[in-house]
């Protein structure tokens, strides 16, 4: 798998509700990773999706990452599905085509954060996959109810074709070059302390 093209990548960010990230294996490391790929998706100029899960129900997203996807100045997208996986949303689709207009699915590379990992994150890798796109899992920004959960999910995933990544990776392929204008402050992003 290539490395990550900030020209063209898109963030998804899944399901990080209420009731889910309570009961999910740690997740300060979730949350503060996707945090962090948000302000980095920032810095970038890279389009961010942001989906939430029958909120009735789990509830709204988590109120820390919420305030980071609405504070970004790069250009976002929101989606509330019932489908587990995005694309069994007939929106999801669309939102990938607003988020970089004229590139066919076979030239996106989707960053994928969320929750749960053996649910709707997998569901919507497995099929991202299948459409021709190049996903890349973050798994310091996935999580779900047990360890065992998650670990045998990113297995599956990574079996299918998923890049398995960290948010640091992410950063860095972003960036590619120290002289690149962004660096800076990419760095400094990094020394505020490392997600536990």
């Amino acid at each position: 798998m290539p490395l990550l093209d900030a020209s063209r990548s898109i963030l998804v960010v899944i399901d990080f509700q209420g009731k889910l990230v309570q009961m999910v294996h740690r997740p300060a490391l979730a949350l503060e990773a996707t945090r962090r790929l948000l302000r980095l998706a920032d810095l970038f100029a890279v389009p961010v999706v942001l989906t939430e899960q029958y909120p009735k129900g789990i509830g709204p997203t988590e109120a820390s990452i919420r305030a980071t996807f609405d504070g970004l100045a790069t250009p976002t997208f929101f989606l509330e599905k019932t489908a587990f996986g995005c694309c069994g949303d007939a929106g999801f689709e669309g939102l990938l085509a607003q988020a970089r207009p004229g590139l066919p699915p076979a030239r996106r590379q989707i960053v994928i954060a969320g929750m749960e990992t053996h649910v709707c994150v997998m569901q919507t890798v497995l099929e991202l996959l299948a459409s021709g796109h190049e996903v890349h899992v973050c798994w310091d920004a996935v999580s779900g109810r047990g360890e065992e959960y998650r670990r045998h999910a990113l297995e599956r995933m990574a079996a299918a074709g998923a890049t398995l990544t960290n948010h640091e990776s992410v950063a860095f392929e972003w960036a590619r070059d120290k002289n690149h204008p962004q660096f800076k402050a990419l760095s400094a992003l990094m020394k505020e302390g490392q997600p536990q």
